[in-house]
């Protein structure tokens, strides 16, 4: 097959930049326009250092033509403005990494691991899921599937400081991040419009409450998850429920040990524990933020909606040691 052309918009940030480090290793894509205001005429190596002698790119603030995918990594409310600003061509694909579109019904929720056919079939216009949304969507998929939600839900999730974006604010300078941790948007978080639209998609009679504490962690990247829920399955019975969910999905894998966060740091992979303790069912859930939880799906829809094999250009190594 020809190179697919790709684009990214706000090239300059965390998801760009990872974008780029997957996209120029990606055996199948051409990187055409890193489009960036602020950093114009700046080689890519010179912002995103960790790739240097990988590229000699530049950003531009100019959109190359006849893109076949174009990424937005723009903020959230940039990417309606720039759309309803900017006609692209009917062909370019879209896959737009915040949340404007999310819970848009014109657009795809691309979570593979729930919409992958519809992806592959109707995929022109994608909106990445959030990143604590996919860590915690993960873990109650196959669950809901089921209609086996039956009770509240309680999550506690930790996310590293890049989950805050590039742009200094009060609480990700290192100086206040740095030994500490902090709970934030308790109860109330914005991902919480997702997680249940998708839980309603596979079971239409959830009602339950979803009580979500997230919080800010003093290291870099990554998402830790702890959800617990009534259940009447034996812990035999709940692992064989998300084995089976899980079996044609690559990046998403049951663990019969504990597991902790460097095991999928720098990887676009979920690793799940499912427990059973009293009559609680306690499911652990880890992702890197910034690939699971953003760049990394994004290249995985890209993959499926040009008919890839899933995991192309995603074989990454985790930064367990």
């Amino acid at each position: 097959m020809k190179n697919i052309k790709a684009g990214i918009l706000g090239a300059a940030g965390y998801t760009g930049g990872e974008l780029i480090r997957l996209l120029i290793h990606h055996p199948h894509t051409v990187l055409a326009s890193l489009h960036s205001k602020s950093n114009a005429g700046n080689r890519v190596d010179e912002v995103h250092t960790d790739l240097l002698g990988d590229t000699d790119l530049r950003f531009s603030n100019e959109l190359a033509d006849d893109l076949d995918v174009l990424f937005m990594c723009l903020g959230h409310g940039d990417s309606k403005k720039f759309l309803a600003e900017h006609k692209l061509t009917a062909s370019t694909r879209i896959i737009d990494l915040s949340q404007d579109f999310r819970w848009d019904t014109n657009w795809v929720y691309g979570l593979p691991e729930l919409n992958r056919e519809v992806i592959q079939k109707s995929g022109n216009h994608l909106a990445n899921p959030g990143c604590f949304a996919t860590c915690i969507q993960l873990a109650l998929l196959p669950l809901a599937d089921l209609a086996f939600l039956q009770s509240d839900i309680h999550i506690n999730a930790t996310t590293g400081s890049t989950g805050a974006g590039l742009t200094l604010s009060d609480t990700s300078h290192f100086s206040w991040r740095n030994n500490n941790l902090s709970a934030y948007k308790t109860f109330d978080h914005q991902h919480l419009t997702e997680i249940n639209q998708s839980l309603l998609q596979l079971q239409p009679t959830f009602e339950k409450e979803i009580f979500f504490v997230p919080q800010r962690g003093n290291f870099t990247r990554g998402i830790h998850a702890v959800l617990y829920l009534d259940t009447f399955l034996s812990e035999e019975e709940a692992v064989q429920v998300f084995e089976k969910y899980y079996a044609s999905h690559p990046f998403t894998h049951i663990s019969k040990k504990e597991i902790s966060l460097k095991q999928v740091v720098n990887t676009n992979k979920c690793f799940l524990h499912v427990a059973k303790k009293k009559n609680k069912l306690v499911l652990t859930s880890i992702i890197d933020n910034l690939l699971k939880g953003a760049s990394g799906q994004a290249v995985q829809n890209m993959n499926i909606v040009f008919g890839l094999e899933e995991t192309t250009g995603l074989q990454l190594k985790s930064t367990a040691f």
